[in-house]
């Protein structure tokens, strides 16, 4: 009797059983197996990530000293930290001192003593850094 010849193996890769709509376990466990190979080295990344910059607390107080230390960056008074120079750009810190007086007004009546204290100071200094530079 001759031997019957294989032309090709059809292998059913569907998450589940056709006949009882159960998921099937092989290729659950396969998949586990894959997704948590390919996860580790994002997750150990993302680790290492995390504990290289803590940022501060999100609130109020640090969004204004974000926006302040935007315009001292374009004021050439801190360097920028991506080319560690200091480069004057008088044109964005005015529209950063723009956008924080806009903000000023929108918020008007909704902040804490501290806030407003801390954000009337803010505004006034880089409002008179501008003035100081535009003469």
């Amino acid at each position: 009797m001759p031997e019957e010849e294989k032309g090709f193996v059809i292998k059913d890769k569907r998450t589940f059983s056709q006949e009882t709509g159960e998921a099937r376990e092989e290729i659950t466990k396969e998949k586990a197996a894959e997704s948590a190979e390919k996860e580790a080295p994002k997750t150990e990344a993302k680790a290492a990530a995390d504990e290289e910059v803590q940022l501060p607390e999100v609130n109020f107080s640090t969004f204004i000293f974000s926006l302040s230390s935007s315009a001292l960056l374009h004021f050439g008074e801190i360097p920028d930290p991506s080319s560690g120079n200091k480069k004057k750009n008088l044109a964005m810190a005015k529209h950063t001192i723009d956008i924080l007086a806009m903000l000023d007004e929108k918020t008007r009546g909704n902040l804490t003593r501290d806030e407003e204290q801390l954000f009337k100071n803010i505004l006034y200094d880089l409002r008179m850094r501008y003035v100081k530079e535009t003469q």
